[in-house]
């Protein structure tokens, strides 16, 4: 169980540096609902967030889930009793 759970980790840390190191930004979109008495609500487009990941963000990212995804195969299968 803590095999599978170390390598869903790591690959998933891996993946996420694989990303930061293809875009350039991260735009997320909101979306705001105005209540008004006695009618529907309304979505209406918010502000939009800009996430720019650091220099060093993809190349960490991809490490750390390296070595997680090599400590994964280094923990000692249990005996099932």
């Amino acid at each position: 169980m803590w095999r599978s759970l170390f390598l869903a980790v790591g690959v998933f840390i891996f993946l996420i540096g694989v990303e930061c190191l293809g875009v350039e930004k991260f735009v997320m979109k909101s979306r705001e609902e105005i209540r008004v008495a006695g009618m529907a609500e309304l979505a209406q487009p918010g502000p939009n967030k800009v996430l720019t990941p650091p220099d060093w963000a993809p190349y960490s990212l991809m490490s750390t889930g390296a070595v997680v995804c090599l400590y994964c195969f280094t923990v000692p299968k249990l005996a099932n009793s």
